[in-house]
């Protein structure tokens, strides 16, 4: 298994980021990997910085970054007041899948999720996913709830 290094996405990694996030048959679809980023990306990126309950994630290995995610801190009501841990956005390179950065990846943003007194971790993933829904199972996960989304 190969040990990467996790850290706070900088403005600088923005283009990896979005590359990695249209790198799939969805993200071709729906995402703009063009350069420069597009502008809504950049202002994405700066509110997910000034949010203390967001992070954004990169793993790199030697330096390059070879994937991502975010990482969301809700407080509720719901569960006697549990905190959640929402984990989104869940990208690697085509090069690193299926060689144990992944579940390094989840290790640690759940790792992250328990220090910040999180109850819950949640996520959610498109149904058209069938190896990310076996890989979330082997890790612990269940799915025990049906999303719905409404595009504006």
């Amino acid at each position: 298994m190969t040990s990467i290094a996790f850290r706070q996405a900088q403005a600088a990694d923005l283009p990896a980021i979005i590359a990695l996030l249209a790198n799939d048959v969805l993200g071709q679809r729906r995402e703009d990997a063009n350069s420069p980023p597009n502008p809504r990306y950049v202002d994405a990126f700066k509110a997910i910085l000034a949010d203390p309950n967001q992070l954004l994630v990169v793993a790199t290995l030697d330096d390059e970054v070879i994937g991502t995610l975010q990482l969301t801190f809700m407080p509720g009501l719901a569960r006697l007041g549990a905190w959640r841990g929402q984990i989104e956005a869940v990208r690697i390179a085509e090069t690193h899948r299926s060689s144990g950065v992944g579940q390094q990846m989840f290790e640690w943003a759940i790792a992250q999720c328990k220090a910040r007194g999180c109850d819950l971790v949640q996520l959610t993933t498109d149904k058209a996913r069938p190896d990310a829904h076996r890989f979330y199972e082997r890790l612990g996960f269940v799915g025990s709830h049906l999303g719905y989304k409404l595009m504006l």
